[in-house]
C-alpha cells in the first residue's frame, strides 16, 4: 500500500548552479538542482519545501521560488534566509541548522522528511549528515543528477539511504563512540547515578565538541556550576578545541569602576589608583574560556558591554579610547531565574537571547538523592587520613540525608561541609552514631533558620514584625512566595499569570489579575505597593554599590 504521507524538504540555494540559464526561456534548457527537484512527478511530490538562502541570494532565490511554483504549483514554499558571516564556518552552519531543526515541529505519522544534498557548500552537506544520522532531523537525504549530453534537462532523482552503508555505519558509530568519551571526561570527578544528570552532561558534551557559542549554567548554589565549567575547559582542552586559558570569577563581588576594570581592563590613570595599564579578564580569555559565576549580579552597563564583546569579540578598556579584541568563549553561572530578572528589568533581554542557546539546569542535592551516597564515599575517599562510618552511624546518615525534610539548601557544599564536620571529630578514624546525630541536628537547624529569615525579612517588610509573626505556617510559606514573584514582574497579570500557570488552564475563563488582587486585599496589601517597595530597594542596593 502506497504511502499517504506527504512530502517535506529542506535544501540550500545553489547560488551558482541554480542560476544556470540566466533569466530568459533557454534557463528551462539548462539543468539546475533545486528546481529539478520538482520536476519528477508525481513519483516525487513535495508538498512543502523549506528553503534556505542567504541575503546575497535574494534575486536568485525569489526566480527560483517562480520557477517551482510553475512546475509544481501545489507545493508550499517556506523560505528561510540563513544569517552567518562565514558559509564555511562549521560551528555557524552547524548552529543555525541545528537551531532550525529545534524550531521545527515534525509529524513522523503524516509527513516524511527528506533533505536536498546537492546544493549548499560542503560544510553545509556534513552539517546535514550529522543531524540526519543522529536523528535530530528526522529526514532521508535525497541528490539530484545531472542528464548525460542530450538528455531530458530534469535529469535524475535519487534518495541516499545511508541507513544501510556499512561505511556511514562506521562513521556513525566512531562518532557516537567519541561522543560516550566525551561525556566521560566531561564526568570526571563528578560521582553520579542521576539519569537526567547524565543525560545533561552527554548533551553538554555533543554541544562542547561543535559550537563555542555562550553556554549558560543555571541551578542552585553548590550544585556544581564551577566544577562543571571547568571539567569544560578540561574537555575542549584535551580536545584540542581552544588554545587558552580558563578564566574565572563571580560577578557578585564586582561592582562600578571595579566590576569595569576586572573585566575589560582600564588604562593608566584612569580612575583613582590606576597606577598601571591592566588587561582585564576578557582578554585573559582569549582562545579559552570565561566563567562568569553569578552572571544575574552584573550592573545593567557592564551586561549591555559584555553584549558587544560577545557579538564582535571586540571591547574597550576603561579610559581607552582603542578597542581590543578577544575570542573567548564565554560559560555564566547563575542560580537565579534569569527570566524573571529581565521582566523585573534588571538584566537585560538581548543578552539572556544570546546566553539561552545553550541552556542547562543542574539540578541540585536534593533532586539528587541517589547521589548522596556515592559522594559520600568520594569525599572520604579524597581525604589523606583513613575515615569511616560504624554500620549504626551510616544508617543514621542516610536516613537523615535522604528524608523528605532534609532541604540541602547549599546543594553538594552542604554534603561536603557535613562530612568534614564529621571526619574530623571522629575519634581514631571511626564516626559513630551519637556524632552523626549531633552534626545533621546541627545541619537540619541551620536550614530551618535560613528558611525563617528569608520568610521573615520578606513578610516583616510589607506587614511588620507583629502581623507576620501572627501567621499560620501554610500563610506564611505561601505569601512569602506570592511577595517574591510580584517583586520581581512589571504588572499584575505578568503575577498573576506566573503564580497560576497550572490551575488557569483547568478553566474556561482566566482573570489571574482580579484573583490575585483579592489574595493580596486579604492581608491588606496592594501590587502598586509592592512595586513601589521594590524600586526603593533596587535604587538602594544600586547606590550602595556605586
Amino acid at each position: 500500500m502506497a504511502s499517504t504521507r506527504k512530502t517535506v524538504v529542506f535544501g540550500f540555494i545553489g547560488n551558482m548552479r541554480d542560476a544556470r540559464g540566466g533569466h530568459g526561456p533557454e534557463r528551462w534548457n539548462a539543468w539546475r538542482p533545486t528546481v529539478a527537484l520538482f520536476q519528477h512527478r508525481p513519483e516525487l511530490s513535495i508538498a512543502r519545501f523549506i528553503f534556505l538562502y542567504e541575503p546575497t541570494d535574494e534575486v536568485l532565490a525569489q526566480r527560483v521560488m517562480e520557477d517551482i511554483r510553475e512546475v509544481s504549483p501545489d507545493t508550499q514554499i517556506e523560505p528561510r534566509q540563513v544569517q552567518y558571516r562565514n558559509p564555511w564556518d562549521f560551528e555557524e552552519v552547524y548552529t543555525s541548522l541545528y537551531q532550525l531543526v529545534r524550531e521545527t515541529r515534525f509529524d513522523l505519522e503524516k509527513e516524511e522528511y527528506l533533505v536536498h544534498f546537492s546544493t549548499g557548500t560542503n560544510t553545509a552537506h556534513l552539517c546535514w549528515f550529522l543531524l540526519t544520522q543522529s536523528r535530530r532531523l528526522p529526514a532521508q537525504l535525497v541528490s539530484t543528477i545531472p542528464p548525460k549530453s542530450g538528455e531530458n534537462p530534469r535529469g535524475y532523482v535519487r534518495r541516499i539511504k545511508l541507513d544501510y552503508s556499512s561505511k556511514y555505519f562506521r562513521i556513525t558509530e566512531i562518532q557516537q563512540s567519541e561522543a560516550r568519551d566525551d561525556a566521560r571526561l566531561l564526568k570526571r570527578n563528578i560521582e553520579t547515578r542521576n539519569l537526567r544528570f547524565n543525560d545533561l552532561v552527554a548533551r553538554m558534551a555533543r554541544v562542547a565538541a561543535v559550537s563555542r557559542k555562550p553556554l549558560l549554567l543555571e541551578g542552585p548554589t553548590g550544585a556544581g556550576k564551577s566544577i562543571l565549567a571547568r571539567q569544560l575547559y578540561a574537555l575542549k582542552k584535551e580536545r584540542h578545541r581552544l588554545t587558552g586559558s580558563f578564566i574565572e570569577v563571580n560577578c557578585a563581588t564586582l561592582n562600578g569602576n571595579n566590576a569595569h576594570s576586572e573585566l575589560f581592563g582600564h588604562k593608566k590613570g584612569a580612575f583613582t589608583g590606576a597606577t598601571s595599564a591592566r588587561p582585564g579578564l576578557l582578554m585573559a580569555a582569549n582562545g579559552g574560556i570565561l566563567f562568569l559565576d553569578e552572571i544575574g549580579e552584573l550592573s545593567l552597563d557592564v551586561q549591555a558591554m559584555l553584549l558587544t564583546a560577545l557579538e564582535t569579540k571586540l571591547f574597550r578598556a576603561l579610559g581607552d579610547e582603542e578597542t581590543v579584541e578577544s575570542d573567548f568563549q564565554l560559560v555564566a553561572g547563575t542560580n537565579r531565574d534569569l527570566a524573571e530578572r529581565v521582566r523585573a528589568g534588571a538584566f537585560r533581554e538581548d543578552l539572556y537571547a544570546r546566553l539561552k542557546l545553550w541552556r542547562f539546569k543542574l539540578p541540585g542535592l536534593h533532586e539528587r538523592r541517589e547521589d548522596i551516597e556515592v559522594n559520600v564515599e568520594f569525599e572520604l575517599q579524597q581525604r589523606q587520613d583513613v575515615v569511616r562510618f560504624s554500620p549504626d552511624a551510616s544508617r543514621a546518615f542516610l536516613e537523615f540525608a535522604l528524608a523528605p525534610e532534609s532541604t540541602w539548601r547549599g546543594s553538594f557544599r552542604d554534603l561536603a561541609g557535613i562530612i568534614e564536620r564529621m571526619a574530623t571529630l571522629a575519634e581514631d578514624g571511626m564516626m559513630d552514631e551519637a556524632l552523626v546525630r549531633a552534626e545533621t541536628a546541627k545541619l537540619a537547624q541551620e536550614w530551618r533558620e535560613l528558611d525563617h529569615s528569608v520568610e521573615d525579612e520578606i513578610l516583616e517588610r510589607y506587614l511588620g514584625p507583629e502581623r507576620a509573626r501572627e501567621l499560620d505556617r501554610f500563610d506564611r510559606v505561601q505569601l512569602a512566595d506570592v511577595l517574591r514573584v510580584c517583586e520581581n514582574s512589571r504588572m499584575l497579570s505578568e503575577a498573576g499569570r506566573a503564580l497560576f500557570e497550572v490551575s488557569r488552564k483547568q478553566r474556561s475563563r482566566v482573570n489571574d489579575a482580579d484573583r490575585l488582587r483579592k489574595y493580596l486585599a486579604g492581608f491588606g496589601l496592594s501590587f502598586d505597593q509592592i512595586l513601589r517597595e521594590a524600586a526603593s530597594r533596587r535604587a538602594a542596593v544600586q547606590s550602595f554599590a556605586k
